[in-house]
């Protein structure tokens, strides 16, 4: 862990998740910088497979760091604390529980205890720059109408676990910027890369995507809900583009960034898009809300979305998010959200190959089991 040789020294919580992963991909685009990234020790492997895939030069200047974002000094040892402490300059906070079902105690134990530990170490570090502390734009709750990237208290509910302990730590977040240089970043609703497809689950939007290529395709799905309000998705790697644009921009320092689509569609478009990129019917019609529970005893829906119910209600959230502050930071970077038309072949896709390659698995394994059936 030495520093010789290296213009920037990063800090990443949160590796090998999909986001963090992102995240380290276009850190290190930056020739120059290394990437100090914390890994549970029961994530390891998967971390070494993650590092596996890149380029030697870039897996070179990637140091994995076994502790965990949630514990204690991040469950590193007192050298590695040390020498983070004084190395590096920037870190990024990427370590959460987003999944909605997922128990109020680890919820809590992720996403504010770990907020609380990675400020006791930005509070040591000797020269860090900036602190990105990767939020999520469903800190709004159940708010309606137009939220700026200043808003946070603002009477809203909080309609799971996940949106609530990402509100409380955005607070411990506001309450140390006086001391700690943060910038916090709000992606919307996360979908796969727009390049790649590539997607860690199949939850929230893809229940479209889901209902969509297992349906029979002379038969057109209509729409859970009226779909008229704007749906925003935001794909991963633009995000990790923006994040990292920000955690380089010394004006980020004390702002709050919202990252979502400039120009949204509504419900009823993107899921008229995943029809045609589906090769199904268009949707006809809407499915009230009191008939959604149907919607969701689709089968084989629950084997792959996790969070149905929490996606739906988004489908009926009439709210525009404002984004003032990424705009300015934004500006002169040529970095740019794609449109969701040019990139849902590539979600669809994706999906359509691993439900693929899960059907066939099934077929093996019961050929296994009963090689003369």
């Amino acid at each position: 862990m030495s520093r010789p040789g290296f213009d920037e020294v990063v800090l990443l919580t949160g590796f090998p998740s999909f986001g963090a992963r992102k995240i380290c991909e276009e850190i290190l685009l930056s020739p120059k910088t290394l990437v100090h990234a914390v890994v549970r020790p029961q994530s390891t492997a998967e971390a070494m497979l993650s590092l596996d895939i890149l380029p030697l030069e870039q897996r070179r200047r990637v140091n994995l760091l076994e502790g965990d974002a949630a514990a204690m000094d991040l469950g590193l040892s007192g050298k590695e604390l040390r020498t983070i402490t004084q190395e590096v300059d920037r870190i990024h906070h990427a370590a959460e529980v987003s999944y909605i079902g997922v128990d109020r105690a680890i919820a809590e134990q992720t996403n504010v205890g770990g907020t609380r530990e990675i400020l006791e170490v930005a509070e040591a570090c000797s020269n860090l720059k900036c602190l990105v502390f990767h939020s999520t734009a469903a800190v709004s709750g159940d708010r309606t109408g137009f939220v700026r990237e200043e808003d946070l208290d603002k009477g809203q509910g909080f309609r799971n676990v996940v949106e609530e302990t990402k509100a409380r730590a955005e607070r411990m977040m506001r309450q140390a910027m006086n001391n700690v240089p943060i910038a916090v970043v709000r992606p919307a609703i996360l979908v796969g890369d727009s390049q790649t497809g590539e997607v860690d689950r199949f939850d929230g939007p893809y229940l479209l995507i889901l209902l969509m290529v297992t349906s029979p395709p002379d038969f057109a799905m209509p729409l859970p809900g009226r779909g008229d309000s704007p749906l925003h998705l935001v794909p991963i790697d633009y995000v990790a583009k923006v994040a990292r644009a920000i955690g380089l921009d010394p004006r980020s320092v004390g702002r709050t960034f919202h990252v979502v689509d400039p120009r949204p569609l509504t419900a009823r478009g993107i899921f008229e898009l995943v029809a045609r990129a589906g090769g199904r019917r268009l949707p006809r019609g809407f499915i009230p809300a009191n008939l959604t529970k149907a919607l969701l005893r689709t089968p084989g829906i629950d084997r792959f979305s996790k969070s149905p119910r929490a996606f739906l209600d988004a489908l009926g959230t009439p709210v525009v998010y404002g984004t003032a502050n990424t705009d300015d930071i934004l500006a002169g970077t040529g970095i740019q959200c794609p449109p969701f038309e040019t990139y849902v072949e590539r979600l669809v896709e994706y999906v359509q190959v691993r439900l693929r390659e899960k059907r066939e698995k099934r077929l093996a394994d019961r050929e296994l089991e009963d090689p003369l059936g």
